[in-house]
């Protein structure tokens, strides 16, 4: 290849167009390990509650897609009753994964929360009618055996971090049930109408269960937090970190669909390994470098060996963590239009 065949491989659309995409995919991944991060600090210091934490989040959600919903002055599309159990669901998957980090190592939570891939191959075939090929749901049987060795970690057979982590374990499982529910929710949703819409409405909804339920189950525990600047920062931090999941989030989706997006935020599971060794001194065991190597090696099988249907992505912890198959639809209705305005 000569130098002339070298530039024009460079500045030809494609190529751009991939390094766009990689680079807006790790910062998703970043974004995703950061709220971890965040996630696990605010556990560590001392501050026990997860809906207040998450609340701050459903409120930007609220504020900042709401106004664009106000400017628009659409009526909404779908009653807003299938809103409230969207945001109620929701609530609760945030809810126990925030609390499994006060049992759990943060490198567990996070590989932990992709069981989520495997609630949804279940839903989605259930409720939307989804097909997977054989090689799909072999490669989320990988997934879950990778999983298996998280928890056979955590219970003491390599030593897992944290104070009791196999209730952590079973609270992030359980965490990603109700991502599940969410995710297949959101993506019905999507299907019938706008995505402005669900987020915003996911933002309202989810803060006033998650407001309800604080003001029920967290109270004593937030009079007994000894505010201080380094709490004040955290929650600020996870804050701005879901934030920036759910803004760049729609433009992976939107220009590469799901598959690089589940290979990007794959990434965010070793952010997790760098944050525990670098910043908490912790070590890793080795049963959990065995279990990544096999939850990539299904996830590949998984992304790159489907039918050509609506995939519902999995979602991580961090807190994570809220859907984004929405955007996958979006992503073909824009292709359309383009297609027909070219057209």
């Amino acid at each position: 290849m000569n130098w002339c065949d070298v530039n024009s491989w460079w500045r030809s659309q494609g190529t751009w167009r991939t390094l766009y995409l990689l680079f807006l995919g790790q910062v998703v991944s970043f974004s995703l390990a950061l709220c971890s991060f965040t996630s696990s600090l605010i556990a560590s210091l001392g501050v026990d509650a997860p809906l207040t934490q998450s609340s701050f989040n459903y409120c930007a959600l609220a504020l900042v897609y709401g106004s664009i919903l106000l400017y628009r002055r659409q009526k909404l599309q779908i009653p807003w009753y299938w809103y409230v159990l969207l945001g109620f669901v929701d609530v609760q998957g945030n809810f126990l994964v925030n609390k499994a980090y006060q049992f759990s190592s943060i490198t567990s939570v996070t590989l932990l929360d992709c069981f989520t891939i495997a609630w949804v191959i279940v839903f989605t075939w259930f409720f939307l009618g989804t097909s997977y090929s054989i090689w799909q749901l072999f490669g989320a049987v990988i997934c879950v055996l990778g999983l298996g060795l998280v928890l056979l970690s955590d219970a003491g057979v390599g030593g897992g971090g944290g104070s009791k982590p196999l209730l952590g374990d079973v609270l992030v499982i359980g965490g990603t049930l109700f991502f599940a529910f969410s995710n297949v929710g959101e993506e019905f949703c999507v299907k019938k109408k706008d995505r402005v819409e669900v987020v915003t409405m996911i933002g309202i909804w989810g803060l006033l269960s998650s407001v309800v339920e604080l003001s029920i189950f967290e109270l004593k525990d937030l009079e007994s937090v000894h505010w201080s600047a380094d709490i004040i920062l955290a929650i600020a931090g996870y804050t701005v970190a879901m934030f920036m999941f759910y803004s760049v989030t729609p433009f992976v989706l939107n220009l590469s669909g799901a598959t690089m997006f589940n290979l990007s935020i794959l990434t965010s599971d070793m952010w997790a390994v760098i944050i525990r060794i670098y910043f908490y001194h912790q070590q890793v065991d080795w049963l959990y470098f065995l279990a990544f190597a096999v939850v990539v090696v299904g996830l590949v099988i998984y992304s790159t060996t489907g039918k050509d249907t609506d995939p519902v992505v999995p979602r991580s912890s961090l807190g994570n963590e809220n859907s984004h198959a929405e955007y996958e639809v979006l992503s073909q209705e824009n292709t359309a239009s383009r297609n027909h305005s070219l057209g």
